[in-house]
């Protein structure tokens, strides 16, 4: 059977944010570009994300934006000045997609629908020339130590230039199998090691399971790494039958980064808005108020009926203890527990679970200014595949938009 094969200016490995923004940027320029990614429709990580809202950016300066980023933030200077969340958004508008800026600076599709997003980046390509082969990658293809073009199942794609935009490890159903991986280690580069990033929370606190799908908001989470407070945090999490997840632990999990060498606990706040001395007045009011009543029937003025139970449990009062003969020491003690509600970290979901992958190409090998390999002509690289990663709200897909930006500027002019 004869191979198809093909002669493109670039091929572009996965048809994510970062590989369409490349392929767009480079097309814009006049380079014949073929993406090439196994799914049905392009960008279908982005469709998912955000629970389908896509929160595509963050409003926010290049300092603030740097500081969300821990892993290897000086890395994308050049990209992000290049590239900024404020071009982003302009870019996004100019071309018909409207936005909106919610809580934290976040930027969504005024239509909360993260399809909308992924269509216009591929329309836009489309627009531009762009030609999207579903296909799955097989094979880099190298020659004298310049990219000579890709292998994939169906046909041979000769091309001079590669940009490997294929995501890290997270959400393997979408196509970030590792691929991406394998084809960077082939030509010579090294993989730092991967972790989930942005990920939920496991336990071995029987009392999350016992409050499994009870949800809190409006609380005030602290992270302690060998009993030093590392990250703090307000808004919403659930509890579930492994540990704990929600949007205030995917974001307290890119702060936890040494599992096997240091020890995480969890301190929740359910009460952030009073103080130890307010609430001690307000509880005072309430055993006023049941005083008659057995504990376990006197706390639904304070806690939800899933968490009663468990802070009673915790206080160390017999559930059928009378609140007129609680002494001051166990209103204390549970006192303390609504202000430092307690959870060990045993460690992460796997990282198939993760939103981001924490590792990946290692940077030292990769010129910032345009993402291009330091080891072989040609090549280059965007997005997850690199070893950054950032907090949540929007700062991870900004990494994507800057460093696809980038590699579809850079591609090409390798002399």
């Amino acid at each position: 059977m004869n191979r198809n094969e093909t002669f493109y200016d670039l091929a572009v490995i996965g048809a994510g944010p970062a590989g369409m923004m490349c392929a767009y940027t480079a097309a814009e320029r006049g380079l014949k570009v073929a993406v090439i990614d196994p799914n049905r429709y392009p960008g279908r990580k982005l469709r998912i994300t955000g629970k389908g809202r896509c929160n595509l950016t963050n409003d926010c300066d290049i300092r603030k934006f740097l500081e969300n980023v821990p892993r290897n933030g000086k890395f994308l200077y050049s990209c992000i000045n290049a590239f900024p969340p404020s071009a982003v958004i302009s870019f996004f508008e100019e071309k018909g997609l409207h936005l909106k800026t919610e809580r934290g600076a976040r930027v969504f599709p005024l239509s909360d629908n993260a399809n909308d997003v992924a269509d216009t980046i591929a329309r836009l390509c489309r627009e531009k020339g762009v030609v999207f082969i579903r296909d799955r990658v097989r094979k880099l293809l190298i020659g004298d130590g310049a990219v000579c073009g890709v292998e994939t199942a169906e046909s041979t794609i000769y091309s001079p230039n590669a940009a490997l935009c294929t995501g890290g490890l997270s959400y393997p159903l979408t196509g970030s199998s590792g691929d991406g991986h394998r084809f960077a280690a082939s030509a010579g580069h090294t993989i730092t090691p991967c972790r989930p990033s942005l990920v939920p929370l496991e336990s071995s606190d029987d009392w999350c399971g016992e409050m499994q799908g009870f949800s809190l908001r409006n609380i005030s989470l602290t992270v302690y790494e060998n009993n030093k407070a590392v990250y703090s945090d307000f808004g919403e999490m659930l509890f579930t039958h492994f540990g704990v997840s929600g949007p205030v632990i995917l974001s307290a999990s890119a702060h936890m980064r040494n599992f096997g060498t240091a020890c995480y606990r969890l301190e929740i706040d359910l009460k952030p808005a009073l103080d130890e001395k307010k609430l001690d007045s307000r509880m005072l009011r309430d055993f006023q108020k049941y005083s008659n009543r057995e504990i376990k029937n006197a706390l639904s003025d304070l806690a939800a009926s899933s968490m009663i139970p468990v802070l009673i449990k915790l206080s160390g009062i017999p559930e059928d203890t009378k609140v007129n003969s609680i002494t001051r020491e166990q209103r204390e003690k549970l006192r303390d527990l609504f202000k430092r509600f307690p959870v060990s970290v045993s460690g992460t979901r796997p990282i198939d679970e993760a939103i981001v992958t924490s590792g990946g190409v290692d940077v030292k090998e990769i010129d910032p200014r345009s993402m291009r390999s330091k080891l072989v002509k040609g090549l280059y690289f965007a997005g997850e595949i690199i070893d950054v990663d950032a907090y949540t709200g929007g700062f991870n897909l900004q990494i994507a938009w800057a460093t696809g930006h980038m590699a579809g500027l850079s591609a090409g002019t390798d002399k």
